[in-house]
């Protein structure tokens, strides 16, 4: 029996919520028109969006239904799970109650579907094109701070490998994971060696060494130099050569496929020149532009990659959540064109 995580842990604001602060103001409206007359039909509202897709969100949905609703125990919810499948249109919640009740939360629970199914899509595609490779959610800078716990606990839903904050791993109880970022090295007047070397004095040895090696545009000679300087250390090196700019090692080869990048070619020149000299154990991190079609390519190709460092392209598409009433005490009701949808994929919440 798959598990929802407890209400509690999403730290839901709750007081501004049940006053509508979060909310759209219609729908404010239409539980204060319905209160003061009197009137409080049972209706059941349908949740649905409109492509392929993996679901999250729904346990942050449910959570606000149920701290949330002005009386939640008289709402019957029946929902899908975080992580599920889903196709177009597939209903994946139904609540069944007083309109007046939950008519606030719509803009919530829309929302949090809207957010979470996107990142945990985005990050599932991604994990699927790596094949067993890892891949790293680098997202956290695409976004405000204060959606990090919810994205980091949608990436991991998607299947990611490690995220690079502690709000990312919050929801799981993880850690962010991180190497060296280029403001190290500019601090240590552009010495990749220096720098690397500082990490590796004063950063607790239980975090891998993994050395970015594109500062100066030369990926091979900086891997080479940091490999020899820190031998059985070195876990691993990244390459992150911006999408304007060619590598050194690789101008003497220009013309014969785009340059620019962290490209198969340079990622095979590292491989190679590492391997060379006795370096097979260091891994190769790519990031920089990597989105799922990326990674299917260079897997594809058979580019000696370890593992995918994504950023941006997690944070890519929409997906657009819609609650229509589609019974009202029990009969069917619907605006044309959206009628009752059965899913007897939905469990009940308890």
């Amino acid at each position: 029996m798959k598990k929802r995580l407890s209400p509690e842990v999403f730290r839901l604001p709750i007081d501004e919520i049940r006053q509508g602060f979060y909310s759209d103001a219609y729908f404010l409206r239409t539980a204060e028109i319905l209160n003061r007359d009197q009137h409080h039909p049972t209706v059941l509202m349908q949740v649905f969006q409109r492509k392929e897709a993996v679901l999250c969100g729904v346990d942050e949905a449910i959570a606000v239904l149920k701290t949330c609703a002005f009386d939640p125990d008289k709402l019957v919810i029946k929902a899908l799970y975080d992580g599920d499948e889903i196709s177009p249109w597939e209903t994946v919640m139904t609540i069944e109650g007083d309109l007046a009740n939950f008519s606030h939360l719509e803009t919530i629970y829309l929302g949090s579907l809207a957010r979470q199914t996107k990142i945990a899509t985005n990050v599932r595609r991604a994990v699927e094109a790596a094949g067993t490779k890892p891949v790293l959610f680098f997202s956290a800078r695409y976004d405000h701070y204060s959606v990090q716990r919810q994205d980091g606990y949608a990436a991991k839903i998607g299947g990611i490998s490690g995220v690079s904050t502690d709000a990312n791993a919050d929801l799981w109880n993880g850690i962010g994971l991180g190497t060296i970022p280029h403001a190290l090295i500019a601090a240590y007047h552009g010495d990749t060696l220096r720098a690397t070397a500082a990490f590796d004095k004063h950063v607790d040895p239980a975090i891998g060494r993994v050395a970015l090696v594109d500062f100066n545009n030369d990926c091979v000679n900086t891997a080479l130099a940091v490999a020899r300087m820190l031998g059985d250390k070195l876990a691993a090196v990244r390459l992150d050569t911006s999408s304007n700019m060619v590598d050194k090692s690789l101008q003497p080869l220009l013309g014969m496929f785009p340059p620019t990048g962290v490209c198969r070619e340079l990622v095979q020149l590292v491989r190679d020149s590492l391997d060379a000299e006795g370096f097979q154990h260091v891994k190769i991190m790519v990031s920089g532009g990597f989105d799922p079609a990326k990674i299917a390519s260079f897997e594809k190709q058979r580019v000696p990659v370890d593992m995918y460092a994504v950023g941006s392209s997690f944070m890519a598409g929409s997906f657009d959540f819609t609650a229509d009433i589609v019974k009202v005490n029990h009969e069917p009701c619907s605006k044309v064109g959206r009628v009752y949808c059965p899913n007897d994929r939905l469990v009940t919440v308890e």
